[in-house]
């Protein structure tokens, strides 16, 4: 299957779109498979006028303007589950994740995980926090043994539990750390010796 993401995140089959988005009418020009292993950069977009004809251009992605910013923020580990001892990376913003290849954080072999957006792990790089956001699948998930129902602020260790599979959350960004900051911001990150 030829899948692409658009500059806004409609992800779309290009054998039957073509190199347009359905969904917002950009066209994606040298578009790169969607799945394990790809990078969330944008890719090319040729900017096209809104469907009213104001001659507005559209919005693209923050992220597809500022170089580096496709590095990993924290990690997912899972603890438990058939794939235990496998590491999932969380980028910055919104990270859905669910079984199909089309999530940022894509769970294969737990069948009690739903297929798309079980869940959302996001990172604000202006606040240096993490959010758990219940997504729109069927399946609860749990922070530390405790249903969620909205968005709970994530803490270094807390455990997620989806379907039959706990991960442990892992930060590498927040108060101490980000990959945006100047090096005077980051005084708490040792050097080697």
């Amino acid at each position: 299957m030829n899948l692409v993401r658009c500059p806004n995140g409609h992800i779309y089959s290009t054998r039957t779109h073509g190199h347009k988005c359905p969904y917002c009418n950009n066209v994606v020009e040298n578009g790169t498979k969607n799945g394990p292993g790809t990078s969330r950069k944008m890719q090319t977009v040729s900017q096209t006028q809104n469907n009213d004809g104001d001659g507005d251009v559209r919005t693209t992605a923050y992220w597809d303007d500022k170089a580096g910013s496709d590095q990993v923020v924290g990690w997912l580990v899972c603890i438990e589950g058939p794939q235990r001892g496998m590491d999932y990376r969380i980028r910055p913003e919104k990270n859905f994740i669910g079984r199909s290849e089309e999530m940022h954080i894509h769970i294969n072999g737990d069948n009690s995980i739903s297929r798309r957006n079980h869940a959302v792990i996001s990172y604000n790089p202006m606040e240096r926090n993490f959010f758990l956001i219940p997504g729109g699948g069927v399946g609860l998930v749990y922070q530390n043994n405790e249903a969620i129902y909205s968005p709970v602020e994530l803490a270094a260790y807390d455990v997620i539990q989806m379907g039959h599979s706990k991960f442990v959350f892992v930060p590498l960004c927040g108060m101490h750390f980000d990959w945006d900051s100047d090096d005077k911001d980051n005084k708490d990150v040792r050097e080697p010796g």
